[in-house]
């Protein structure tokens, strides 16, 4: 079962790199800063959008709401807030058990809601979904687990870029400057490379004495070298007609001395470091780019050049994985994040979040959420 979900879940990352090519490479927590808007009649002018000032009724859902997860996810914004929000803390953590329409009614009185627009006003993008993966690790090698999980070199900032994933594979210096920087080490290569392209992931070590630990490594740089998606160099190099799991799960079977090769496509490579799971909160996510802990079905990835990190954000979507018209909050990035109406929707971990992030990719409206 652990081989089927391993392989499940990179049939999900291969899916979702080749639709659309939006899994976050995640970036160094960064504090969150104040928009730098202009008003431009009744428009506020961002980086890279236009938000649109809009009457709360033209939020599709926003009676329906439960808004209890969102309000998690706003508490853990309130731990980094930008200047704006800071002042509003206070009552987004007395609201906490509020019933739902007192929160709305608060938010009525205190937030202006925008629509997000690119500058050529189209208020449509584009949703897509990442999660953090689940995988059997060592804390020591042998048997199966021969494939290292990295931290960063001390040397990373002294050489940029850093060593290719070739290199790091091949030549003496790369691996004497990675000797002791292991943190876990993994059976299965592709899954080190999933691993990577998600930015995260939860790591079940089992002991000596049978005995199960759980160890989440979060993003901690990369080499700076570019990232290639392996499944495009398929199709490039007219290996397979389309790249397509099962396309490349049956040329990996057919050439499986062409494994290392297949990876060596892309030279990026991710370090990690160690970080606690959220006591008494197994659901919690990764910290995301602003600095907190994610929280599934709830955190979005933004360009923060659109959207500031911790503005919540109405979100409405409809498509094949579903429609979904619920209060978000910006907590995250990527480096396939960009542009004015654009999300990743953190669908949290396991098999089923692996299921929909690899999936989703459906049309998206956004409103910003901003203090008067």
């Amino acid at each position: 079962m652990a081989g089927f979900l391993r392989w499940w879940c990179v049939l999900c990352i291969v899916e979702m790199l080749l639709a659309c090519g939006s899994a976050p490479l995640r970036a160094p927590p960064a504090a969150a800063s104040a928009p730098a808007a202009t008003a431009t009649g009744t428009a506020l002018l961002q980086g890279k959008s236009r938000w649109v000032p809009v009457d709360w009724s033209e939020l599709p859902g926003f009676e329906q709401d439960g808004l209890y997860e969102a309000w998690n996810a706003w508490i853990r914004s309130c731990e980094r807030p930008v200047a704006p929000f800071a002042a509003l803390c206070a009552d987004v953590r007395r609201l906490s058990i509020a019933a739902p329409q007192v929160q709305r009614d608060w938010m009525r009185v205190r937030l202006q809601p925008h629509r997000v627009e690119s500058f050529q006003g189209e208020a449509t993008g584009l949703l897509t979904g990442y999660f953090e993966p689940q995988m059997d690790a060592s804390r020591t090698p042998g048997g199966a687990f021969t494939v290292p999980v990295y931290q960063p070199p001390a040397s990373l900032a002294q050489r940029k870029p850093w060593f290719t994933r070739q290199e790091i594979d091949t030549l003496p210096q790369a691996h004497a400057a990675l000797k002791d920087r292991v943190i876990a080490y993994l059976a299965d290569p592709v899954d080190a490379l999933v691993l990577q392209i998600q930015g995260s992931g939860r790591l079940r070590i089992v002991g000596a004495d049978g005995s199960i630990r759980w160890l989440r490594v979060a993003y901690a740089g990369t080499n700076d070298q570019p990232y290639r998606s392996v499944g495009r160099w398929l199709l490039d190099q007219g290996l397979v007609k389309d790249a397509s799991w099962p396309g490349i799960k049956t040329w990996l079977a057919q050439n499986p001395q062409r494994q290392q090769e297949l990876l060596w496509s892309n030279p990026r490579v991710v370090f990690f470091k160690e970080e606690p799971l959220v006591d008494g909160d197994a659901a919690a996510g990764p910290r995301g780019a602003q600095g907190v802990a994610l929280t599934p079905g709830r955190s979005i990835a933004v360009d923060p050049g659109s959207i500031p990190y911790g503005t919540p954000v109405w979100l409405a979507s409809r498509g094949a994985q579903g429609a979904w018209q619920k209060l978000v909050l910006a907590q995250d990035t990527g480096s396939a994040i960009t542009g004015a109406v654009r999300a990743d929707y953190f669908a949290g971990s396991g098999p089923d979040a692996a299921e929909l992030a690899g999936r989703l990719k459906q049309p998206l409206q956004l409103w910003a959420l901003w203090p008067k």
